[in-house]
């Protein structure tokens, strides 16, 4: 048996950024090296994302406890991968994706299968010798990404009355992660003083970004404008505005409108939100819309694609589902221009290789993510180096789950050594 086959995997519940539980795993080899990695959870999920196993029992963590997913690696999947090569990491996927046998991986669960293929990419790169963005991305693996960081947060991830989930800066001042990461910095830094002089608050929200009770998008958008100004950058030279609008939230499917529910109650057609995010990328340095539609809404996502998709980043987040065969329908229907990445959507690093592949082929851009419901595991920040996505979701530069995707990007540059890239993607 070859010593980088795998010789035990392990398990145990662990918990998110929410204080909810999560699955964690560890996969050793025959020669020692082990790998281990944490799976993320999200609040505000698609309606085609892959099954994330939870127990049901209400006396433990609300219904929320991951156990059964637990006890599936070690009982179910463990026993099926040991004496797998670890550095043959689609074999395994495969495996696990056959072991389950359902399209949604509901039996064992993508916690589950996510856990143990993602601890195998780290074991085999610990093999190795050599970072995880090497091992998969190759030698000449050296792009790193351009943040859109969340700083203003609502949908269902805070407790205020803005309806869209995310308004973020993107700043691209530097061919460098280490300058746009420290004009992001400064630009938070703004936008708390700011929102302190509005008597706005300052809480935070679950990616780490502020959740005040301002009016309305507009004058959030607003807010970000004067910050990047007040930190003495030049909005669109220095740093763009990116959107998360999650309209999937707010979609209601028997009046087959967008309604504002936790603002003005006001409904909107797919018609109305497309001109309506066309007078924004009018007025505003916005670079990027996601999920500026619902997941079911084709023919509202065409028209936004139509309108305003060759000045506009369009990404499909509940669209996509980082799944390729919904991708690919994208592609055939003209639809958007961009997927986000989430590894725990379709629960197997092969198949989220396999997804920013499909895209880049067919000229869409990737744009690597994390969940709102995070752990301290900084995978994605390798995949994005490794892929060559050129952008990373990961949320505020706020909050240590985030900060420690945003300070593996730098520990990335600084291995790189002056050798890597930082491009800014919408110019």
């Amino acid at each position: 048996m070859k010593s980088s086959a795998i010789a035990s995997v392990t398990a145990y519940e662990c918990l998110d950024s929410r204080g909810f539980p999560t699955v964690a795993a560890t996969v050793t080899l025959q020669n020692g090296a082990t790998g281990s990695a944490m799976v993320p959870s999200g609040a505000s999920t698609g309606e085609y994302e892959a099954l994330e196993l939870r127990d049901g029992d209400s006396e433990r963590y609300l219904g929320k406890g991951t156990l059964k997913a637990v006890e599936n690696i070690k009982e179910k999947i463990a026993p099926v991968v040991a004496g797998h090569d670890a550095l043959d990491q689609t074999a395994l996927d495969r495996k696990l994706i056959d072991l389950d046998g359902t399209e949604t991986k509901s039996r064992l669960g993508a916690n589950a299968i996510l856990g143990v293929s993602l601890a195998a990419s780290h074991a085999a790169a610990n093999y190795l010798n050599i970072p995880l963005f090497r091992y998969i991305g190759g030698a000449n693996a050296r792009e790193l990404p351009v943040p859109l960081v969340n700083v203003i947060n609502g949908g269902a991830h805070a407790a205020n009355t803005l309806d869209f989930q995310e308004f973020m800066i993107v700043p691209h001042v530097s061919t460098t992660f280490f300058e746009n990461i420290r004009c992001a910095s400064e630009v938070f830094h703004a936008l708390k003083k700011n929102l302190k002089k509005k008597g706005l608050s300052t809480g935070i929200g679950d990616e780490g970004g502020f959740a005040p009770d301002i009016a309305s998008p507009t004058a959030a958008l607003d807010a970000l404008i004067e910050s990047i100004t007040d930190a003495g950058y030049e909005p669109g030279n220095h740093v763009s505005i990116a959107l998360d609008v999650a309209a999937s939230e707010l979609y209601n499917d028997e009046k087959g409108k967008y309604v504002f529910k936790k603002s003005t109650k006001e409904e909107y057609t797919a018609a109305d939100m497309v001109e309506m995010y066309a007078g924004w990328a009018k007025k505003y340095p916005l670079v990027s819309i996601e999920d500026g539609l619902d997941e079911n809404d084709w023919d509202g996502w065409r028209l936004a694609t139509e309108k305003i998709g060759a000045n506009v980043q369009l990404v499909g987040d509940d669209l996509f589902v980082t799944n390729v065969k919904r991708l690919a329908d994208g592609i055939d229907r003209g639809i958007a221009n961009a997927i986000l990445i989430k590894l725990n959507q379709i629960g197997t690093v092969t198949e989220t290789l396999e997804a920013i592949n499909l895209a880049h082929k067919n000229g869409y851009r990737s744009v690597m993510s994390h969940r709102s419901g995070e752990t301290e595991d900084t995978s994605i920040a390798d995949l994005a180096v490794a892929m060559g996505c050129g952008q990373i979701k990961t949320g505020s530069v706020c909050r240590s789950e985030r900060t420690a995707k945003y300070n593996r990007l730098l520990w990335i540059e600084t291995f790189l050594a002056g050798s890597s890239i930082c491009e800014n993607p919408f110019k």
